[in-house]
C-alpha cells in the first residue's frame, strides 16, 4: 500500500514539474519569439485603493454598499450616529442665543454710560465757568469732576462687557461650526467612482478615530508594473501601447498604455519568480489599464503585458 502511494506522489510530482517547467518553456520560446518592437514582462493587476474610514469615534448606523457594488463620486457610503453631536449642537446654539442677548444689553448699557458720560461732562464745563466767574465754590467743582471722571470709568466698563460678550457669541458659534462639520463628516461618501473591494464593518460596531468601513479601489487607476532589461526599457517611450493578457483571459487580450517608466535601474523585486530575473537589473514601467472599469478586470489577477515600442511593428495574432 505505501509502496503504490508513494509511486502515485513520486508520478503526481513528475507531473507538476512537466507542467511548469512546459509552462516556462512556452513563455520563453513565445516572448523569443516577438517580432522586433516589442517587449513583454509578467506581473499582476493593481488598483489604487482608498479606505472610507470614520474621522471620529463612534457607532455606524448604516452601511450602504455591498462588496462588489460600483459607486459613484459623492454617494453616500456610510452614516455614523450623531446623536450626542446634535445634541452639543443645541447646547452650543444655546449658548450663542445667550451671548447675543448678553451683547444687546452690553451695547444698550454702553449707549446709557455714552449719555451719562456727555453729560457729567457738560456738568463739569458749567462748574469750571461758574469757579472762574466767581459764582460758585470750587468744591462744586470737585465734585462735578469726580463725577465726569466716574461716568467716564462706567463707560470703559460697559464697553469692556460689550467686548467680552462679543467674543463669546463668536466662540459659541465657532463651537456650533465645529460640531455642524463633525455631523457632516459622519455622512461618509465615495471621495472617487469606483469598485467596493472589502466591507470591513457593520451597522452597530463602534469604531475609534480612523476605524475603517469600506475599501473601495478606483476603477479610472487600474494599472499593472513590471519590469524590463535596460535593452527594451530604453526604447519604450510613455503613451506606448500595450496589451495585457491575463492568465485567467489568455484569449482577450486587454488594452493599456505606458503611463510610468523609471529613470534609474534597479535589482528585479524579490517577488519576480525565477532566481535568474531577480538577479538582474530592470527598469520598473507601469501600464495604465484604459478600460479598468471592466467588471471582470480585479486587482491581483496575474498575467503577460506586451508593450509595442515601435509603432511600425503590427501587433502578432492572438495579442491585438
Amino acid at each position: 500500500m505505501q509502496s503504490k502511494l508513494r509511486v502515485a506522489l513520486a508520478l503526481t510530482l513528475a507531473t507538476a514539474v512537466i507542467v511548469v517547467g512546459g509552462g516556462a518553456f512556452w513563455w520563453q520560446a513565445h516572448r523569443d519569439r516577438l517580432p522586433p518592437g516589442i517587449a513583454s514582462g509578467n506581473g499582476r493587476l493593481e488598483a489604487e485603493e482608498i479606505d472610507i474610514a470614520a474621522r471620529y469615534a463612534g457607532r455606524v448606523v448604516t452601511v450602504l454598499a455591498d462588496e462588489g457594488d460600483t459607486v459613484e463620486k459623492g454617494q453616500v457610503l456610510v452614516e455614523m450616529d450623531t446623536r450626542n453631536l446634535r445634541a452639543q449642537l443645541r447646547q452650543a446654539e444655546a449658548v450663542t442665543r445667550q451671548a447675543e442677548q448678553q451683547h444687546r444689553e452690553a451695547l444698550a448699557e454702553v449707549d446709557q454710560s455714552k449719555s451719562e458720560a456727555t453729560f457729567a461732562d457738560q456738568e463739569l464745563g458749567r462748574a469750571q465757568f461758574l469757579v472762574q466767574k466767581g459764582h460758585a465754590s470750587v468744591e462744586l467743582l470737585d465734585e462735578r469732576r469726580n463725577a465726569a471722571d466716574t461716568a467716564k470709568a462706567a463707560l470703559k466698563a460697559a464697553e469692556a462687557r460689550s467686548a467680552d460678550a462679543k467674543q463669546s457669541i463668536e466662540a459659541a458659534a465657532a463651537d456650533a461650526e465645529r460640531i455642524k462639520v463633525e455631523i457632516d463628516e459622519s455622512t461618509l461618501t465615495a471621495p472617487r467612482a469606483g469598485r467596493v473591494q472589502y466591507r470591513l464593518a457593520e451597522p452597530g460596531e463602534v469604531l475609534p478615530v480612523g476605524g475603517k468601513v469600506l475599501t473601495i479601489i478606483d476603477l479610472s487607476d487600474m494599472y499593472m508594473t513590471l519590469f524590463l532589461p535596460s535593452l527594451e526599457a530604453g526604447k519604450v517611450p510613455v503613451g506606448a501601447e500595450a496589451r495585457i493578457l491575463l492568465d485567467a483571459l489568455p484569449d482577450r487580450p486587454i488594452p493599456a498604455k505606458v503611463s510610468f517608466v523609471a529613470d534609474e535601474a534597479q535589482f528585479t523585486p524579490k517577488e519576480v519568480e525565477t532566481t535568474s530575473e531577480r538577479q538582474k537589473l530592470v527598469f520598473r514601467v507601469k501600464l495604465w489599464v484604459t478600460n479598468g472599469d471592466d467588471p471582470v478586470l480585479k486587482p491581483g489577477m496575474p498575467g503577460i503585458a506586451y508593450l509595442r515600442y515601435d509603432e511600425a511593428t503590427p501587433w502578432p495574432d492572438g495579442i491585438r
